[in-house]
């Protein structure tokens, strides 16, 4: 199992199947509460945020005490390896 990372950020929204994978992720592992979720298409600035961080507004973007993750099966990876 890899180190627990000290903040977790998801950027993501509901109708994005990418998405959805990765949510249903998280809810298999049990780790709803331990990562941040931020709704792009809901709130501009959570976009704005994610075109700071790494020049697109691709989702689902995972960051990982500042980094970014993208690409779902990535995360879902990282999420098992971590958490699974």
């Amino acid at each position: 199992m890899s180190q627990k990372p000290k903040e977790l950020v998801l950027y993501a929204f509901d109708a994005c199947p990418f998405c959805q994978k990765v949510f249903r992720k998280i809810t298999s592992l049990g780790i709803e509460s331990t990562i941040v979720r931020k709704d792009t298409r809901i709130h501009p600035e959570y976009a704005r945020e994610l075109i700071a961080l790494n020049g697109t507004t691709q989702v689902p973007c995972l960051v990982i005490d500042g980094v970014p993750m993208l690409e779902s099966d990535d995360i879902n990876d990282y999420l098992d390896r971590t958490f699974g």
